[in-house]
């Protein structure tokens, strides 16, 4: 079984941690078509509007 030979530094732990600290959840917008939350600058998974228009035509 592999042992760490030296004791990891708090400045390494720390560095290590920090990048999982910067995530957090992504924006969330409301559509002005049907006011369901969607992710800003995408079209919206409801209605299919994005920026007032009509993007996926439904078949």
């Amino acid at each position: 079984m592999a042992v760490p030979k030296r004791k990891t530094s708090k400045a390494k732990t720390h560095q290590r941690k920090a990048a999982n600290m910067k995530m957090k959840a992504p924006g969330v917008s409301i559509c002005p078509q049907c006011h369901e939350p969607k992710l800003p600058h995408r079209v919206c998974p409801n209605c299919n509007y994005y920026d007032g228009r009509n993007i996926v035509e439904e078949a």
